[in-house]
């Protein structure tokens, strides 16, 4: 996703085995979703790497310094190309937890206002 025009996600890594059987999807796309991939978005680097004996993953490096790491072992080339598309679009920032459901600056003293008020 865009921040005032600039895409967040610098480097996508996708990592996968030559050899093992979870990986065959991450070949799948390699080999026939991952050109037109990099040609849809020319501000992306994206990088293959070769790492035997372990489970394929997408790993996303973005301009705050953070990275997200998606696991895709066993999964099809269209979901790998959906879960890179969802770095892509994301903004790296870190996941918050909301501590109550109604967020505001000036919280009410008398609670918060529903429609099961009785009087």
């Amino acid at each position: 996703m865009a921040l005032r025009g600039v895409w967040q996600l610098q480097k996508l890594i996708v990592s996968y085995c030559d050899w093992g059987g979870s990986s065959k999807g991450v070949r799948a796309f390699i080999e026939s979703n991952l050109p037109a991939f990099k040609e849809n978005n020319p501000q992306l680097e994206v990088v293959t790497e070769l790492i035997r004996g372990q489970h394929p993953h997408l790993k996303g490096f973005y301009k705050n310094k953070n990275e997200r790491v998606i696991c895709v072992k066993n999964l099809t080339t269209e979901d790998i190309l959906l879960q890179a598309t969802r770095l892509r679009n994301a903004l790296g920032r870190k996941v918050v937890k909301l501590k109550t459901r109604h967020v505001t600056k000036h919280p009410s003293v008398q609670g918060t206002w529903t429609t099961n008020l009785k009087f």
